[in-house]
């Protein structure tokens, strides 16, 4: 019998937006804010409940900074190792980046309409990573991990777009669906592994803050 183990993905905590912190990846550079004040209690919130949970085989990591410092409340707890990852980075947006959001709806008046619409946009960035290189990095960082772990789960910190791409894989949705749910900060969405196969159990999974009386200290 097949021993089923599971994929935690796990969204980092709420961004700097006011931020202009930017770090170098393999892929250019790209904008780097810490958690906000918000972002800090979300961290401390998601921590007391990882630490009511088993501990992982493994926890790999997004190297950009907004990640790191989610789980960096249990790595203090616990002084859990961490395997930092560039390809667990999110999407990079080219000439995106570093840039307001306000310079991108003058530049592409469409935006609103295509948010309205849940139309794709990543297309639309110049210089952006196409979504099936960005997906395929994705794919190969996360099954590599589940690889290198034969047994017990995995905690893998990281970005909203990772967290669509990889799941997207899972359910076959294809290359149109670059952004299909907006993953809360800090929530949980899991996957089973069971063999080769890969079944989505939980999305979305933010109850330890909008709900923290459940995960008492």
């Amino acid at each position: 019998m097949t021993e089923e183990r599971r994929i935690y993905l796990i969204r980092h905590g709420k961004a700097d937006q006011r931020s202009s912190a930017h770090a170098t990846t393999p892929r250019g550079v790209t904008a780097d804010p810490p958690l906000d004040e918000t972002g800090r209690v979300q961290a401390d919130t998601l921590a007391r409940r990882l630490l009511m949970m088993p501990p992982p085989a493994a926890i790999y990591c997004s190297t950009l900074t907004r990640a790191r410092q989610t789980i960096a409340p249990y790595v203090n707890a616990t002084g859990a190792p961490v395997l930092y990852h560039d390809d667990l980075a999110e999407w990079h947006g080219g000439d995106w980046e570093l840039k307001e959001f306000e310079e991108l709806l003058v530049e592409h008046p469409e935006i609103p309409q295509r948010i309205l619409f849940q139309d794709p946009l990543f297309f639309l960035a110049p210089g952006g990573e196409a979504f099936a290189a960005f997906q395929d990095r994705v794919i190969a960082e996360i099954e590599g991990a589940v690889a290198a772990h034969p047994r017990g789960d995995l905690w893998v910190v990281c970005h909203g777009g990772v967290i669509n791409a990889y799941i997207s894989w899972v359910l076959g949705l294809g290359g149109e669906q670059e952004m299909f749910f907006l993953p809360p900060n800090t929530s949980i969405n899991t996957v089973k592994v069971l063999g080769e196969r890969r079944v989505l159990w939980f999305l979305a999974d933010d109850t330890h803050f909008t709900a923290p009386e459940l995960f008492p200290d």
